[in-house]
């Protein structure tokens, strides 16, 4: 359980820190309007973004198991942190997101991090689509500018709510968002080693304060973003408040140790490395208990920034380090400049983040695999997008656990492997 920054120190040297001093800048830049889009589509404030990417995404790189793993908040928690928030205040949060921290703390030291490799692959995709539909959606009134008031999380009644704003549509905000959209695909594919995002949402949003559009900012909508890190502080703690959202902990821990976990085997693949399981759900524990310390939101390694700090050349956990800080240093020096990005721009922004994470290219693998999995994947999305993340989770594994012993006392399945992720 020992962190990779340890072993890797040992032989660094000046070349790996200027590969991981670009690496992690360039990360940053690409972190940081995902970090405020992603904390205002789960209904905090941009600044607990901000604080999840500098705290977390220090901790989780200084701490980790993987080499280049990335951390922070990520678009796979929107919808648990929108319901938490919505059913138990933003106190409520911090503290599920403190005892989540605790759990995995747990996990980790029990060496369960080795488990992950037993959660059905089907049920991983279908919810990861799920959330994917429901962030998308979430994402459709200010892409669209709409005057839709408060919208309903509930998905059918949320459809309603926009159907029924639609003659609202501002085209300002629409073609804003539509640009930002076409200009992050565009540099992806051109540049894929430029951070393309940050040049993209940072164009669209100079056009709308150049050109004065009555489109909505970060500034007009929550005003001015703080400068400095807010004081540490521990949450409210009562026992009633800790049985009550004891269930979300536990979705919290689970969903941030899968993902964490999955992305650092993506990076194992990239760069030919084997990550340290327990150590890196460890890091995650502490990464989260910190956040919660300083009122940020849950985190988790991040697959699209681990495989950017990849591309991007980063070779040791100082490039996630390098990461954080100069988030840290944009938050002190430029948070005035940050209250300009529109926020159509960032629902373009996290439109595309929930079809990359979605994973279409392997929609058609899905449909060839077997029957069974195909119907544990179609019933975990409905679950995500029409009941609730905890039942899906709950069914998907528990189905998929039963079918895998099913299928091994029925020898289908006897030397069973890790999907390759």
């Amino acid at each position: 359980m020992k962190p990779k920054i340890l072993t890797t120190l040992a032989t660094y040297d000046r070349g790996q820190f200027t590969s991981d001093l670009i690496a992690g800048m360039t990360v940053a830049m690409v972190a940081l309007p995902l970090s405020l889009a992603i904390a205002i589509a789960s209904g905090a404030g941009p600044e607990k973004g901000l604080v999840t990417a500098i705290v977390a995404g220090f901790l989780i790189s200084f701490l980790g198991g993987s080499r280049v793993q990335i951390g922070g908040p990520t678009g796979a928690f929107i919808v648990v942190v929108f319901g938490v928030i919505a059913e138990h205040g933003y106190d409520g949060l911090v503290l599920a997101t403190f005892m989540a921290g605790i759990i995995m703390l747990i996990a980790g030291y029990l060496r369960a991090g080795n488990l992950v490799a037993f959660v059905p692959e089907s049920v991983i995709n279908g919810f990861t689509i799920g959330i994917g539909i429901i962030i998308a959606t979430s994402q459709i009134k200010d892409l669209f500018g709409l005057s839709a008031g408060q919208v309903p999380a509930e998905f059918i009644a949320k459809i309603k709510a926009l159907w029924g704003a639609r003659d609202t549509m501002s085209i300002g905000a629409l073609g804003i968002g539509l640009a930002t959209m076409v200009l992050i695909t565009g540099l992806r594919r051109l540049a894929p080693k430029f951070p393309g995002l940050i040049v993209a949402v940072g164009l669209t949003s100079a056009i709308v304060a150049w050109a004065a559009l009555p489109v909505d900012t970060i500034f007009s909508r929550f005003g001015a973003l703080p400068s400095t890190l807010p004081v540490p502080a521990f949450p409210d703690i009562s026992v009633s408040r800790v049985v009550e959202l004891l269930p979300s902990a536990f979705v919290i821990a689970f969903l941030a140790s899968i993902e964490s976990l999955l992305s650092a085997m993506v990076a194992d693949r990239m760069i030919g490395g084997h990550h340290r399981p327990n150590a890196e759900v460890l890091a995650q524990g502490f990464a989260n208990i910190g956040s919660a310390l300083f009122g940020g939101l849950p985190a988790t390694g991040a697959i699209a920034r681990t495989a950017t700090n990849v591309r991007a050349g980063g070779k040791t956990p100082v490039a996630g380090i390098v990461h954080a800080l100069t988030i840290l240093l944009v938050m002190l020096v430029a948070a005035p400049l940050a209250g300009y990005l529109a926020m159509p721009a960032l629902a373009g922004l996290l439109i595309l983040t929930a079809w990359n994470m979605s994973e279409p290219h392997k929609w058609r693998g899905y449909m060839q695999a077997r029957m069974s999995d195909r119907v544990l994947l179609v019933l975990t999305l409905v679950l995500t997008v029409f009941a609730d993340l905890t039942v899906a989770i709950g069914v998907g594994v528990s189905i998929g656990l039963a079918l895998r012993l099913r299928r091994h006392n029925a020898g289908m399945e006897k030397d069973w492997t890790p999907p390759d992720r």
